[in-house]
């Protein structure tokens, strides 16, 4: 068998366990598909993904569901004003033995896990925000002079409520620029409302089933990374990402008078993983121009900012790249 005909197998088989986990998801999250797909997407490009939404819309479900899908040892931190990064990394305490002499043992924090559920991340102070850049990026945590890594694989999926403030503050940009993809979990249809109050107000609630290993999950990231991207494509990740920046020569003028800074190459590299893992996600072995519209807007938002005089002319960072991305690729970016 040549090694076109072992990637295009392996893919297939990849995208048999995919339906399955999004069947084994739908049975706890009712409608959302979207979100479901790219909170999955995320996870399975080996990335985090920061869920943004009014409270009772079933984050925090669709993440323990995800875990248990995905067959992931999980961890839950809710973020508040006084925690403080030991009580996410875990500490030293000194323990006395029998014979009287003393030593210290590492207590390890809730970040030691496969998948670390963070509510309301932004309701922690941005010290204790910070202590999961490393973690976040590295897979590692730095504590007492001493590297320590974390479970295999490991993702942060996070939650933030968009509209109360009051005692929140804002996540620093490096640690936005960690968060593959930022995803807006809006509220349901009528239809799906009316199925999510008849599944989950009677006596019996549908359970999820593990789909996916560690192990499998892992094989699956790379694969992922061996799936074929056209040219085109690239091309379009590239001229995309690259007018986004206003200092660059590439962008247009709505994007010099309105944006203040724009995204990095990790921004690209994420929508390429994406793309891929939205085309696995599809059913095809290759992602398409479709695809890079449809992610643009989650992977990018998050990485620019409008200026003050932009923000006052009620102009928003997804109207201009719903619109770049209509001029760049020719395809709607909602679609």
């Amino acid at each position: 068998m040549s090694n076109d005909d072992t990637l295009l197998a392996e893919v297939e088989a990849l995208q048999t366990q995919l339906i399955a986990a999004r069947a084994s998801i739908a049975r706890r999250v009712i409608g959302q598909e979207r979100v479901v797909d790219l909170a999955l997407g995320a996870v399975l490009a080996g990335g985090h993904a920061l869920l943004v939404g009014l409270p009772g819309l079933g984050k925090t479900r669709l993440v323990g569901t995800i875990a248990q899908v995905l067959g992931l040892n999980s961890s839950r931190v809710q973020f508040t004003p006084d925690l403080m990064p030991a009580d996410i990394l875990g500490s030293e305490v000194l323990e006395t033995a029998a014979d009287g002499t003393r030593s210290f043992r590492f207590i390890e924090g809730p970040v030691f896990c496969q998948l670390l559920m963070a509510d309301e991340i932004n309701r922690a102070s941005p010290r204790t925000q910070s202590a999961l850049l490393q973690a976040m990026q590295e897979g590692e945590v730095t504590i007492a002079g001493q590297h320590r890594p974390l479970g295999r694989p490991f993702h942060v999926l996070a939650t933030q409520n968009p509209l109360e403030q009051e005692g929140t503050y804002p996540l620093p940009e490096a640690q936005l620029d960690r968060f593959l993809v930022m995803i807006d979990v809006p509220y349901p249809s009528r239809e799906t409302e009316r199925e999510i109050l008849l599944a989950t107000t009677g006596t019996d609630e549908a359970e999820a089933t593990a789909i996916f290993t560690p192990d499998q999950l892992l094989a699956a990231q790379t694969l992922l990374r061996r799936v074929p991207v056209g040219q085109t494509v690239v091309d379009a990740i590239i001229d995309l990402v690259r007018a986004c920046r206003p200092d660059d020569p590439t962008a247009p003028d709505y994007i010099r008078e309105n944006i203040t800074w724009g995204p990095g190459p990790r921004a690209a590299q994420a929508l390429m993983l994406l793309a891929r893992a939205e085309a696995l996600l599809n059913g095809r072995l290759a992602p398409n121009m479709a695809d890079v519209a449809a992610l643009a807007g989650p992977v990018l938002g998050h990485r620019m900012a409008a200026s003050f005089a932009a923000r006052a002319r009620g102009e928003t960072v997804a109207a201009l790249v719903a619109r770049l991305v209509t001029e760049t690729t020719g395809l709607d970016a909602a679609a």
